[in-house]
């Protein structure tokens, strides 16, 4: 009887549809501050703005749910490292009705934007990003909404070795330089949970970005 009950009215929170916000990083207090954790700085802003309760530990990630207007949203940091990212979607490719190309943001650092931009995308390769790599085999698919915010350095700055660079921290002006885009990136969320990711695209992608890979 009671089984039936919980059936009937319980209600858990893996059902239902929820949108899923993913931010890439590394776990571990050495590449809180590095470049290549930049999404985790946005889904840590969000978190916040949001009023999140508080993060647990879900598989191979940590996440929180909230709702947000009539939207359920999930933001979901993966515990994995960089390049096993795609692992934390196993559980929502399983879930009834939700839908990747439909449901799905990924945040992540882009080294071939210049620091200051972002670019909203509903599809595309991984472009060398490691993290986009196992998110599109996880999915079996590119069609995917994704940010890509943009660290690379000004012109005139030796970026130096790639990995080295992604992977080193910010300087307290290029942080700043991030920072001023949360705002933006909030709106643009809410926009995206609203009326899809082309309104985004064409609301937030700024024609001064629009020769950017």
């Amino acid at each position: 009887m009671l089984r039936a009950l919980t059936r009937l009215f319980g209600r858990r929170e893996d059902e239902g549809p929820v949108k899923v916000i993913v931010g890439l990083g590394n776990p571990g207090k050495e590449y809180e501050r590095t470049r290549h954790n930049v999404g985790w700085w946005v889904i840590d802003h969000l978190a916040d703005v949001w009023h999140f309760d508080g993060w647990r530990r879900d598989g191979e990630a940590r996440v929180a749910t909230v709702n947000v207007g009539s939207a359920k949203v999930r933001l979901v940091k993966p515990q994995t490292y960089m390049n096993l990212s795609g692992a934390v979607l196993r559980s929502y490719l399983r879930r009834p009705g939700w839908s990747a190309q439909r449901d799905l943001m990924i945040v992540v650092d882009e080294v071939a934007l210049p620091l200051g931009s972002y670019r909203f995308r509903a599809s595309g390769s991984a472009g060398g990003h490691n993290g986009l790599k196992s998110i599109e085999a996880a999915l079996g698919h590119q069609d995917y909404a994704r940010l890509r915010i943009g660290i690379a350095p000004p012109a005139g700055r030796n970026r130096g070795d790639l990995s080295d660079y992604v992977l080193s921290e910010f300087g307290k002006s290029d942080a700043s330089v991030v920072k001023e885009l949360m705002p933006t990136f909030v709106d643009a969320m809410e926009t995206w949970m609203r009326d899809g990711i082309g309104t985004v695209m064409n609301r937030f992608n700024k024609k001064v970005q629009s020769g950017e890979p």
